[in-house]
């Protein structure tokens, strides 16, 4: 598992440098204290405009469409997936509360379908 990285993934890298093609500027994985001691580190930041953009992984947060539950160890992988969903959800309510938008994106979305979202909520 240590070759699972946390940030820079392919997608992530892509959607990032498209991004900066199209004139955006943004941090990267930025850590976010919000009220009621939630911190939340989104793939992509946009600070002045409110905006956390997550890139995440369709078996790490289980994709509806390409998500599948493990056979080998379930007893282990199954809460762990399960975990990740409800952080996630956690995360975004979290946001959404502090005012923040959030855009999530899943790693099999075509760049420029990913690319089109980001804008429109820019």
């Amino acid at each position: 598992m240590q070759a699972n990285r946390r940030r820079d993934t392919g997608p992530e890298r892509a959607l990032r440098s498209a991004l900066h093609q199209a004139g955006y500027r943004y941090r990267c994985d930025l850590l976010i204290d919000l009220p009621g001691g939630v911190r939340v580190r989104p793939d992509i930041v946009f600070t002045k405009r409110l905006v956390a953009v997550f890139v995440d992984g369709c078996f790490w947060h289980s994709c509806p469409e390409h998500g599948r539950q493990p056979t080998t160890n379930a007893y282990y992988w199954s809460p762990k997936l399960q975990r990740n969903r409800d952080r996630d959800e956690r995360n975004n309510t979290a946001l959404s509360a502090a005012g923040w938008t959030v855009v999530r994106l899943w790693e099999h979305e075509p760049l420029e379908q990913a690319l089109d979202k980001v804008k429109q909520v820019l």
